[in-house]
């Protein structure tokens, strides 16, 4: 950062500093920016967090009674129907609701919106999060009223694991909005994206065990399932929501959730680089 002098008389004051977007304060200024325009699109029609959520809330409210007379036969940490399902629907949550993220910026970029914040000098990995701050900002929303609404019907669950459950439910979050910002600006087509994404949706919540144990299928499909990384987090957020911090199975979890927001992280910068390049 450089200050520069107004010439033409002594003494004259410095001029305001130049910023440059690359540096660290830059990168938060920028994504400040980003975050506070896309979080007011978002105030204006507040309809959309309740639309989001309501897919996991259907599940609480129609699929846990039936898992009460079953749960009890099923080799878990727990014998609370709702202690099991609610951090599998957090996943989905996270899964689902942040893979649709990037419809949004599809619209943006027909707009017009990403071309005009091309030839800004914002930094460009700021351009992707600002947007992801804003979809685990709307995530953790939804988080929260999910989990509320799981404590009031009966689920209980030790009050620090299930603060580690939404933080790891965030880390897919970021993981799956980054990919499908990176998705939506590769594609440019809704046409294009919806069946991309229906498509690996699809297996991901069969073979994760969100909604059932996968210990409960045949022993191929159960080993099929131990090369699904969704599975792994499942577990581990069920892990943590009651209070097995040391397992194996939390650590994979937790190591899988990382490497996913990584690799997302990755790949949505890259192609927001290249897009603006």
């Amino acid at each position: 950062m450089t200050a520069t002098t107004t010439p033409g008389r002594a003494g004259a004051t410095p001029a305001t500093p130049t910023v440059d977007p690359l540096q660290p304060n830059g990168l938060l200024r920028d994504t400040s920016i980003v975050f506070r325009r896309q979080i007011r699109m978002n105030l204006r029609n507040p309809a959309w967090v309740l639309i989001g959520i309501m897919q996991p809330v259907l599940y609480l409210v129609l699929f846990g009674p039936l898992l009460r007379p079953l749960v009890s036969s099923f080799d878990l940490p727990t014998d609370n129907p709702y202690t099991f399902l609610v951090p599998g629907l957090l996943v989905q949550l996270g899964m689902f609701g942040a893979f649709f993220a990037g419809f949004g910026l599809i619209a943006e970029w027909r707009e017009g919106v990403v071309e005009a914040e091309r030839v800004t000098p914002a930094s460009r990995a700021a351009l992707l999060l600002g947007r992801l701050t804003r979809d685990l900002t709307l995530l953790l929303v939804q988080a929260l009223i999910l989990v509320g609404l799981g404590y009031w019907m009966g689920m209980r669950g030790d009050v620090l694991g299930v603060v580690a459950g939404i933080v790891i439910t965030l880390a897919v979050g970021g993981a799956c909005a980054a990919a499908s910002n990176a998705l939506a600006l590769t594609t440019k087509s809704e046409d294009v994206m919806a069946p991309l994404i229906n498509m690996v949706m699809m297996p991901v919540l069969l073979l994760s065990g969100i909604m059932l144990p996968m210990t409960l299928g045949p022993a191929w499909l159960e080993t099929t399932s131990d090369f699904m990384p969704f599975r792994w987090i499942t577990d581990a957020v069920r892990g943590t929501f009651v209070g097995d911090f040391g397992s194996s199975g939390v650590a994979w979890g937790v190591a899988w959730a990382l490497a996913l927001l990584a690799l997302g992280l990755w790949w949505g910068t890259s192609v927001f680089r290249k897009e603006n390049s």
